[in-house]
This record gives C-alpha cells, sequence and structure tokens, in this order.
C-alpha cells in the first residue's frame, strides 16, 4: 500500500515508507517544506480537507489563506484562516527551514512539536504533568483516546457515547474502533467503517434530543448513562465513558452529579474522556476534568478559530504512565500517529512509531495557537462582558424573527468554573416560512446561499442587494429527528474567539463600538436569510445541503 507524504497534498508525488526511512527520504521531507503554503495547510488531514477543484474551499466552505471579506460566524463548524494566524504560519515555516539546516529535519520537527506543547499548555493553564497529544483532527484523537483507555482498563472497552447525536459524524465509527473516513491523514487508502486492526470493540449511544418533546435535551439522560454502565459492568466489560461539554447545540451531559455517582460506584472501572472539541468550556473546568483523571479531547480549529483539523488529546501523568508502559500495540494505530505526536516523555511508545512529520498538523496547530494566545491575552473581564452583550444580542434577534425558531438551550448546568463560558455561544435556530417549518433541503440551501453573493438573484433595491451580496458563513445544519413528524435541520450563529479578540480595545468606548460592529453584522446576516426565504431563490439555485461532517 502506498502512503503519501504528511506535507504533501492530494495528488502530489508520492514515497513509500522504506524510501522514507533513508536519508534521501530525510531530504525529501525538507524539500516539502518549499511548497506553498496554501497546500501545506490542507495537507495532512482526511478527504474533508481537500480542497474543491472549483471553489478552492475544503468541505467547511473555508479556503486555506486569508478571506477578510468573508464574515465568519461558523465556529462550531470551522473558520476561515486570519490574516494573524497565517503570518505566524509562514513564519514558523521559515523558523523550521532555518532549523533544518542545523539538524535533522525529525530531529527539529520533534522540539517544536515539543515547545508547541508547552505553549498550549500555558495558554490553557494546565500542570506540565499533563500530557499532550497532537492529531488531524478531533475524531482522530478519539482513536488515541480509545488507546489509552484499553491501556488503563486492561482490556477492550464498551464506548458509551453521550451526545451520539450531536457529535462529529466520525464518532459513529471511532467509538467501536473503526476507520471513519476512506483515507488517513497519512494518505492511507481504509475502508470506512471498517475494523482499525486491534482497536475495534462495542460502542453505546445516548442521544441527547427528546423527540417526543420536539428539539427539547432529553431529562433523563443521566439515567441512561447510569444504566448503561451498570449494565455493561454487569457483562464484564470495562467501559470508556464519552462525555460531551459543548454539542453541536450547546449543550452538555451528564450533570457533575451524575459523574459523581459514577465515581463512587464505580471507581477504576470507568475510564472518562469528554467530548470538549468544542473548546467552550472555562480554563477552571478543563482543569477540574483533568484533576479527575479524565482525558479531554479539544480543538484548536472550533472555538479559537484556527484552521479545520488540529486536535489534540489532554492526559493526565497517571494514564500516560498506563500508555507507555502497555505491551502490544494496535497495529492499527500506526496509521493514525507518527512519532512526533506523541509527546517525548513517552519514549518506549515513540519508539514504534515512523518518524513521518504531518508538516499540515503541524502549521494548522501553530496558527490555531496564534489564536488562543490572542484570546487569553484579552482581559478576562472583557471576554465575559463581551461574550455576555452578544448573546444578549444574538437571543433577542432571533426572538424577533417571523422566520426564526430558536432551539431551546439544555437545562441549566452551569457554575463559576464556566467563566465566561457561563454564556451561551452557540445559537441554533430552524427556519420558518409562514409559520411552517422549511424542509431540511431547503435549510441546506440557505446555508450554502449566505456563502455566495446573491444580489442577482435576489434583486430588489440597492439595500437588498447590498445585503445579498455579503458572503457569511454559519454553522452547518444539524440534523434534528423528530418523533412522529418530518425531520428538521438547525442552523447555528457562532460567536468564537477571533470575535472577542477583535473587539478589545483599552479604550472602553471604542471597544463598545466594536462588540456593536459584531451584532450589526450579525443582524446583516439574519436579515439575508430572510431575503433568501422571501424570494424562494436558496431552494431555487442551489443543490442538496452539506450537513455537519
Amino acid at each position: 500500500m502506498r502512503r503519501e507524504p504528511f506535507g504533501m497534498s492530494a495528488g502530489a508525488s508520492r514515497l513509500s515508507a522504506t524510501e522514507h526511512a533513508s536519508d534521501g527520504g530525510s531530504r525529501y521531507r525538507l524539500r516539502d517544506l518549499f511548497t506553498p503554503l496554501d497546500t501545506l495547510l490542507a495537507s495532512g488531514g482526511d478527504p474533508r480537507l481537500a480542497l474543491d477543484p472549483k471553489e478552492r474551499v475544503n468541505a467547511y466552505g473555508c479556503a486555506p489563506s486569508p478571506e477578510p471579506e468573508l464574515w465568519n460566524f461558523a465556529s462550531s463548524t470551522a473558520s476561515t484562516i486570519s490574516q494573524m494566524a497565517y503570518d505566524r504560519a509562514a513564519l514558523a515555516r521559515e523558523e523550521l527551514m532555518h532549523k533544518c539546516l542545523f539538524d535533522e529535519v525529525e530531529v527539529a520537527f520533534d522540539a517544536r512539536c515539543e515547545d508547541m506543547r508547552d505553549e498550549l499548555r500555558g495558554h490553557l493553564q494546565l500542570s506540565p504533568r499533563i500530557d499532550v497529544v497532537f492529531s488531524p483532527s478531533g475524531t482522530d484523537s478519539q482513536l488515541h483516546a480509545l488507546c489509552v483507555a484499553r491501556a488503563v482498563l486492561g482490556a477492550p472497552p464498551v464506548t458509551i457515547v453521550v451526545g451520539a447525536d450531536q457529535t462529529g459524524s466520525g464518532t459513529t465509527h471511532t467509538a467501536r474502533g473503526h476507520h471513519f473516513s476512506t483515507m488517513t491523514a497519512s494518505g492511507i487508502a481504509v475502508r470506512k467503517d471498517g475494523a482499525v486492526t486491534g482497536l475495534a470493540g462495542d460502542s453505546i449511544a445516548v442521544p441527547l434530543i427528546d423527540m417526543a418533546a420536539g428539539v427539547a435535551m432529553r431529562q433523563d439522560a443521566d439515567d441512561v448513562v447510569l444504566r448503561a454502565i451498570e449494565t455493561s459492568l454487569a457483562q464484564g466489560r470495562g467501559v470508556l465513558l464519552q462525555i460531551m461539554d459543548c454539542s453541536k447545540l450547546g449543550w452538555r451531559a451528564p450533570t457533575t452529579a451524575c459523574l459523581d455517582e459514577i465515581a463512587r460506584r464505580w471507581p477504576g472501572k470507568v475510564q472518562v474522556v469528554v467530548d470538549a472539541c468544542q473548546a467552550r468550556l472555562g480554563r477552571r473546568r478543563l482543569r477540574s476534568y483533568l484533576d479527575r483523571g479524565y482525558m479531554v479531547l479539544i480543538t484548536g480549529s472550533k472555538f479559537f478559530g484556527g484552521p479545520a483539523f488540529s486536535g489534540a488529546l489532554l492526559v493526565p501523568k497517571g494514564r500516560s504512565r498506563s500508555l507507555d508502559r502497555m505491551g502490544a500495540i494496535a497495529p492499527g494505530l500506526f496509521d493514525y500517529a507518527g512519532r512526533s505526536d506523541w509527546p517525548t516523555a513517552w519514549t518506549a511508545l515513540r519508539s514504534r512509531f515512523e518518524r513521518r512529520p504531518n508538516f499540515g498538523q503541524w502549521l494548522r496547530w501553530e496558527a490555531a495557537l496564534a489564536e488562543i494566545g490572542s484570546y487569553y491575552a484579552v482581559p478576562e473581564a472583557f471576554r465575559a462582558k463581551a461574550l455576555f452583550e452578544i448573546a444578549a444580542g444574538v437571543d433577542s434577534m432571533i426572538a424577533l424573527s417571523p422566520s426564526l425558531r430558536p432551539v431551546p438551550a439544555a437545562v441549566e448546568n452551569t457554575g463559576a468554573d464556566d467563566e465566561e463560558f457561563a454564556q451561551a455561544t452557540i445559537f441554533p435556530f430552524t427556519l420558518l416560512r409562514g409559520g411552517k417549518p422549511v424542509s431540511i433541503a431547503e435549510t441546506g440551501a440557505v446555508h450554502r446561499a449566505l456563502a455566495r453573493d446573491m444580489s442577482e438573484e435576489i434583486g430588489g433595491s440597492a439595500s437588498d442587494r447590498q445585503v445579498a451580496a455579503q458572503r457569511c458563513l454559519i454553522g452547518q445544519p444539524v440534523r434534528l429527528e423528530r418523533q412522529d413528524d418530518a425531520p428538521q435541520a438547525a442552523l447555528r450563529l457562532c460567536v468564537g474567539a477571533r470575535l472577542v479578540t477583535e473587539a478589545w480595545s483599552p479604550d472602553p468606548a471604542q471597544a463598545q463600538r466594536n462588540v456593536r460592529h459584531v451584532l450589526d453584522r450579525i443582524a446583516h446576516v439574519l436579515v439575508k436569510i430572510e431575503l433568501l426565504l422571501d424570494r424562494g431563490m436558496a431552494a431555487t439555485a442551489l443543490d442538496k445541503p452539506a450537513f455537519e461532517v
């Protein structure tokens, strides 16, 4: 089987693993760094990252280079790369090129990845005892978490997925140790939903939407989780419990009380991993999860607004020691990680993996770290104030719109450790026309039309054409199943870190004007939605919708 070098895009020249192990392979990797930056940023991921040949955007509608004219309220899905983040990636590449003149590519790359771990821990205020495993995406990180859980529990666990209806589509596969795509980030062709050799197991899905109550969060989630754990343990199986801290609709489950009950009843028998890929949680809450011995899945590409595809698994030291002492490694895991993905302290584990730098993954994390650092450089009081004011404004605008019906928030489950995230940052809504729900197909078409200049199709007054011309991204449609009724789809307006960073000013009056400017743009987006629905343009002008991928 041929495998593509991490640093190269699809269709580029390929070398075999054997060729890469030679000195010539190292020189070839150095040459990879001279690939155009846009190509590198779009490399080293699964097919979702590939650019459409015509539109030059990935599956999320994002280009690999900055598009400042495109308004971005899509951070629950993916964001366009900012100029600041793009510049950091360019500088990082130059610096690595310089270091490679004095050291082997893999050695220099390894050192840079370790520095990034330190930088991420610093931004998130984490202890040096927290290990960071990098990956191309949060979906890849789920496979890493499954591998750690097997080592900790001493046997293949059953994975219980809380919020299975509101997490990434690949979780259905990775929870069972199966391939989630037809190609791994390392360029290896696989069979989607085929078993990852040595990782395959069982999973139990716990959806959060109560279909009988319309679009609302079920009230019995804690009980369902406890019963699933009890049943699995009674069958002699260990449990990897994947809990949800900010779903696609902004929900969290199970409750803290439920987690306390699990720890009391089954100490050492349930390994918890937190799906925090949205990264919409306070740093105190993040630390509390890790202090409990939980693993945490995060990305730099959701709330923080880095380019799509930058995943990481945060592992408490006690759990990481179990993995480093593990005898056999699932053979299929070698297709999903290179040596530099693992912390340098994990010497025994690292020694079994190929030296296989993923330049695309690295550069996307460089970009994400620029966004994370900029966000936390903003004073905490302003972050909280800005998110509160934007949330209040968005809630009010959605409530006043005749064509938007808000999706109810989950039952309150917030505390002091939520910090600024006590406020919602994802605002889901369904579409109406004449008081009746709009079809799934048209909802998806509206989403696609928002990202295009629709001034010619809309016509009308100069003001209407100006509104229709503005290109904007919002969160991709989320399918909502309903009991005894046709399914719907929800769109999402999302507030990400970059909106707060760009609104900040040491001048309070200017900062307030900046926040109002954000709200003005959101109002503009909602008016465009109204125009598209009123004129019926989206349904006729565009093709099938694309759901969250």
